[in-house]
């Protein structure tokens, strides 16, 4: 889907009451807007920025006119807290995005089906069989086997300059195979996995790309995404994963050995097959659900540690008390394991700080309005769309008041905020009942793989170079420039 705008605190324009002269004022302050186009030329490369500035200006609730698509952006914590706990259930569906609508098998996956039966039954299920208690232990031997793989790869790759992206998208994506397909992920008879990571990062360009079928759903708005290309580059995306995902009849070969539990593919077959349940799905449920798995587990977790690394690098110091917290946790072990997470405080806050700067969605997803409600005391109508922009709501003085664009991992010292839904100031992964299911997953990950990376070695760049912070992608914030850095060994002290 594509995304939109963003920002912070102030107030909005009102959404025009017949009834009510004196709202005409407040709506006229609105962003002017451009015929037929209403505000769609204002968004620009980075739609997160300028939603941002334009909120500045016009307010945290602001109305727009996304084409023909009406559409209100909230850019401060109260306003989201209205958006995702007072009106959670009247606002909790999603818009339908046609090129979303194709990638995903028609939907077909937790993040962007519409609320309803489907959607909370396999929410329900996903929170069972994928996040669950009973599949934790396959879920950190998941996570350790990669993070090993990783630190055996830039073991050897000690004193070169790498590009640090690709060695981080491939555990996370690593992972999510694990969990989806089971050991033989990393097999010879899963001879596609190594082409996984190009075609997830396809899938994830096309959803962020501008499609006008979203904005004009008519005829006019699928021929101007024919004749741009994107048409066409769906359909040959969703022909390389519809081919990845046949994987699937692997595992309905009667001759295959099951692992213990099976894999998270076994547990979707059985629910296909299985006709007396209350959850009916078919073969494009199982893909979609596997899509929207591999998109949402693996982004979220690559993004957020590459942004920690980059932070991180610019502030020795902080690198340095970060690294001095695990190693002296540790306390001489090969590696950090997970029992030593618990004790790593400093850590956690490092990870909060970067998703406050550095949400792995700057943009929530859009959610729509099902009934009419109020937002600020302004009047959102059904059928509007609504944004939550996570990225400016994270840098708002009125929520930061101590430097807000800068990375300070100690404004948490002394606060009990966190990014699990309860506290609208820092809500990466969303709140209510559109929460990222993923979030102790992903987050998790995160933590163990920064952990280890910080603790067996020493980080540098490259003689000559630096940073640089400038981002792209208008959905999922990547560095412009590729974080290349060196790594060093750490030479555990001799006891």
């Amino acid at each position: 889907m594509a995304a939109p705008p963003s920002t912070p605190s102030g107030h909005l324009p009102r959404v025009l009451d017949e009834e009510t002269e004196q709202k005409k004022d407040q709506a006229a302050a609105r962003p002017s807007q451009a015929p037929i186009l209403g505000n769609l030329h204002q968004l620009g490369q980075l739609p997160h920025r300028s939603l941002r500035d334009l909120a500045w200006r016009h307010g945290p609730v602001m109305q727009l006119q996304l084409g023909t698509v009406p559409t209100v952006v909230v850019s401060s914590a109260e306003a989201a807290r209205e958006v995702m706990k007072t009106h959670d259930e009247d606002c909790c569906t999603r818009p339908v995005s046609p090129g979303m609508k194709r990638l995903s098998y028609g939907l077909n996956n937790v993040g962007f089906a519409p609320y309803g039966a489907y959607w909370q039954a396999m929410r329900k299920f996903l929170m069972v069989e994928l996040f669950g208690v009973r599949h934790a232990k396959a879920t950190w031997h998941a996570r350790q086997h990669q993070v090993e793989k990783l630190m055996s790869t830039l073991s050897g790759l000690a004193g070169e300059a790498i590009a640090l992206k690709e060695h981080i998208f491939r555990l996370a994506d690593g992972i999510i195979g694990m969990l989806g397909f089971g050991d033989m992920y990393n097999s010879d008879k899963f001879p596609h996995h190594k082409n996984l990571e190009h075609v997830l990062e396809e899938a994830t360009h096309a959803q962020a790309s501008f499609s006008a079928e979203d904005y004009f759903p008519n005829i006019v708005g699928r021929l101007v995404d024919q004749i741009t290309g994107l048409t066409a580059r769906r359909e040959r995306i969703f022909k390389k994963l519809d081919n990845f995902f046949e994987i699937i009849e692997q595992h309905l070969d009667p001759r295959r050995v099951k692992p213990h539990n099976g894999d998270l593919v076994d547990r979707l077959i059985g629910l296909w097959k299985d006709k007396s349940g209350t959850l009916s799905i078919t073969r494009d449920h199982v893909k979609g659900i596997i899509f929207g798995t591999f998109i949402g587990g693996s982004d979220m977790a690559s993004v957020t540690i590459l942004w920690a690394m980059a932070e991180l690098i610019r502030k020795p110091r902080l690198l340095k008390k970060v690294q001095n917290e695990i190693r002296g946790v540790v306390d001489g072990n090969e590696r950090v394991r997970q029992d030593d997470l618990a004790k790593l405080g400093y850590l956690k806050m490092v990870v909060k700080e970067t998703l406050r700067l550095h949400p792995p969605a700057t943009m929530l997803l859009p959610r729509e309005a099902m009934r009419d409600i109020r937002i600020g005391g302004y009047d959102v109508p059904a059928k509007t769309w609504i944004y939550v922009n996570a990225w400016a709501i994270g840098r708002d003085p009125a929520s930061w008041p101590d430097d807000p664009e800068e990375f300070k991992p100690e404004r948490f010292e002394a606060s009990e905020i966190d990014f699990k839904g309860a506290h609208f100031e820092l809500t990466p992964f969303g709140a209510g009942r559109r929460i990222c299911p993923a979030l102790s997953m992903s987050t998790a990950t995160v933590e163990f793989t920064l952990a280890n990376l910080l603790y067996s070695f020493e980080w540098a760049l490259p003689e000559g170079t630096a940073v640089s912070m400038e981002e792209e992608g208008k959905l999922i914030p990547l560095l412009k420039t590729p974080l290349v850095l060196v790594p060093t060994a750490y030479r555990r002290p001799a006891s």
